[in-house]
C-alpha cells in the first residue's frame, strides 16, 4: 500500500517545531538568573570626563568598594548587588551619578559621571576645599586643576550662597573664564578679582543678597554681569589707551564711576 506523504506540509511542521524550540531555549537562557556557581571575572570602571580635571580615578573607586566589601571581582555573581554598589558610589564627594550592571558572562560594568567643582577655596582660616556649581562643598583632594582660587574671609556658608553663583557667572563667559584667576573676599565681604592679564586688582563691591535662594542667585548674576560689563568697557576704552600697568587697583563699587589708583 502506497502512502501519500505531503512532504511540504511535513517540512513546515518540523520547521515550526524547531523554531519554537529555539525560541523557548533563547528566552529561557535570557531570563535565566545568574547561577551561584558563576563568578565575576572582570570589572570595567568608566569615569566620564576623567581626562579633564582628574578629581576621580578608577583606583579610588576600587578602593572604596573593596573597603565596603562591594568590589565584585572574583565574587559569585549571585552575591553581587549592583544597586548597593551604585548607592555606595554616589556617597563619594566627586561622584554625580553611578550605574552598575552585570552581564551573563560574569563581567561587571560601572559607569560614573563626575561632580566637577568650579572653584577652590583657601580661606584665611586655613580651610581648603572645593565648591561645585550648585554650592556643594567638597573636600580637598590630591589632584590639581586649573580653576579659580578663592582666598580671604570665606566661610562655607558664604561659599555656598554667594561664591558659587559668582563663579558660575564667570565660568559662563569666555572672556572672564580665561581672564579671572583668583577671587579674594575682604573682611567686609567686598569682592576683589585678580586677572591673569594686567598687574592690578579689581574690586566689584559686595554681592547682593535676598531671602530666597533663587532670588539671591538672580540678583548676584545681574550684579556681576553688570560689573563685568563695566570692567570690559574700561579695559577697552581706558586701559587700552592709558596702559595696562598704569593702575594697580580698580574699583567698581560706585555706580557710574571707575575709581583707579595709580601704581606707585
Amino acid at each position: 500500500m502506497k502512502l501519500n506523504v505531503n512532504w511540504k506540509r511535513t517540512f513546515l511542521v518540523c520547521a515550526d517545531i524547531a523554531i519554537g524550540g529555539y525560541l523557548f531555549m533563547a528566552l529561557t537562557a535570557w531570563h535565566r538568573p545568574v547561577q551561584e556557581s558563576s563568578v565575576c571575572t572582570k570589572v570595567v570602571i568608566n569615569i566620564a570626563d576623567d581626562n579633564i580635571n582628574g578629581f576621580l580615578n578608577s583606583d579610588e573607586v576600587k578602593t572604596l568598594l573593596t573597603r565596603k566589601g562591594l568590589y565584585p571581582l572574583n565574587h559569585p555573581t549571585a552575591t553581587v548587588n549592583p544597586r548597593k554598589i551604585e548607592q555606595q558610589l554616589v556617597t563619594m564627594p566627586f561622584v554625580k551619578t553611578a550605574q552598575c550592571y552585570l552581564t551573563t558572562d560574569g563581567h561587571a560594568f560601572v559607569t560614573i559621571t563626575q561632580n566637577l567643582p568650579i572653584i577652590r577655596v583657601k580661606s584665611d582660616q586655613g580651610e581648603d576645599y572645593y565648591v561645585d556649581a550648585n554650592g556643594g562643598v567638597m573636600p580637598n583632594s590630591q589632584y590639581t586643576s586649573d580653576m579659580i582660587i578663592v582666598t580671604g574671609h570665606v566661610s562655607k556658608t558664604y561659599a555656598n550662597r554667594f561664591l558659587a553663583p559668582l563663579a558660575q557667572v564667570i565660568m559662563d563667559n569666555d572672556l572672564w573664564r580665561n581672564q579671572i584667576e583668583q577671587i579674594n573676599v575682604l573682611p567686609d565681604l567686598s569682592i576683589e578679582l585678580v586677572p591673569r592679564v594686567g598687574d592690578h586688582i579689581v574690586c566689584i563691591g559686595q554681592l547682593p543678597s535676598a531671602a530666597s535662594e533663587h532670588a539671591r542667585n538672580e540678583k548676584i548674576k545681574d550684579f556681576v554681569n553688570n560689573q563685568l560689563t563695566r570692567l570690559e568697557q574700561f579695559y577697552r576704552f581706558g586701559l587700552a589707551h592709558a596702559g595696562w600697568n598704569k593702575y594697580d587697583y580698580i574699583s567698581l563699587e560706585y555706580a557710574n564711576q571707575v575709581v583707579c589708583r595709580k601704581r606707585g
